[in-house]
């Protein structure tokens, strides 16, 4: 599994040279994107290392999650309840909707909010910083993070699972 890492550069030059050492490292092209404030992405980030990324899918599986568990809860009081005596079929089927329902809201208000990375270090982007964000498993990074430094890169605090991310 995947882990997303964060690195920091002054400038696109520096967040350039940082890529093409992790790419030089093993690091894949679509395992690397940039966040930059929207007037240097626009201007100076290739389209294809852009990060527009929003909260749409971890809203999604949240969403699916919480709505299938009160789902799941409400077709078992169904099930309890004398004058609505579910099945376990209806159950079932109270799960679903409650999970696609769930997931359904959960997305569109995803789709509104900046992803996790932005919004952590909404700061350095303000200060007209480029972020580096490399999604690559343990051992890919171990060798990529020495490289990444070298071009100048530096390492902020955050790693998380990036299973949704891609």
């Amino acid at each position: 599994m995947k882990t997303r890492h964060v690195f920091v550069t002054g400038s696109v030059a520096q967040a350039t040279a940082a890529i093409a050492a992790a790419r030089r490292a093993g690091i894949g092209e679509h395992d690397i994107s940039l966040i930059a404030d929207s007037a240097i992405e626009m201007e100076e980030v290739p389209a294809d290392l852009r990060n527009a990324e929003n909260d749409f899918m971890p809203a999604a599986a949240r969403g699916a999650m919480a709505g299938g568990s009160l789902g799941l809860i409400g077709g078992l009081v169904g099930v309890v309840v004398p004058p609505i005596g579910l099945t376990i079929a209806g159950v079932a089927i109270t799960t679903l909707i409650g999970a696609a329902v769930g997931s359904w809201v959960t997305a569109l208000i995803g789709s509104m909010v900046p992803d996790e990375v932005h919004r952590r270090f909404e700061s350095e982007i303000r200060a007209g910083r480029i972020l580096l964000v490399v999604d690559e498993t343990p051992e890919a990074m171990a060798a990529a993070e020495a490289a990444l430094r070298e071009a100048g890169a530096e390492q902020l605090p955050y790693e998380a699972t990036s299973a949704l991310h891609r």
